[in-house]
């Protein structure tokens, strides 16, 4: 059977080139409460993630921009995509096997670090809020 792909396989390519032709929540986030750029220096890959979050830890708006190949860019887009809304304890309890197994483990498989690397930037962006805030609690007392 060479040369044939599952439909299974078709459809995580074809959801892939979705988010890499059409990005979701894509370009600067002028009022942004932080901003996180990260790559891969082995492929070229960049990604700046931009977060609006409110007092409550919810993400208000996420967007990002970014470089590089299909799958990161994809992912990339895919992530803004999955947190527009949700709270920061959410990006905090996502796993990487999340994003693998929307991506499609078999193919992201060989390209961990560009599947992962939308991920981990919003994950390093959360870690910064984190630590704003902890900074503005200890300023006001």
């Amino acid at each position: 059977m060479e040369g044939f792909i599952s439909v299974d396989r078709q459809a995580q390519i074809d959801f892939i080139l979705d988010h890499f032709e059409n990005p979701r929540h894509y370009g600067a986030l002028p009022d942004a409460s932080v901003v996180q750029k990260a790559g891969n220096p082995g492929c070229g890959d960049v990604v700046t993630f931009y977060l609006k979050v409110d007092d409550a830890g919810r993400i208000e708006a996420i967007s990002f921009e970014g470089e590089g190949c299909t799958i990161s860019q994809a992912a990339a887009s895919l992530v803004a995509e999955m947190f527009h809304g949700r709270t920061l304890a959410d990006v905090e309890a996502t796993s990487s096997d999340t994003i693998l197994d929307l991506l499609g483990r078999e193919i992201a498989a060989t390209r961990l670090k560009c599947a992962l690397l939308g991920l981990n930037t919003t994950r390093e962006a959360v870690r910064i809020v984190r630590r704003q805030s902890q900074e503005g609690e200890h300023d006001s007392n």
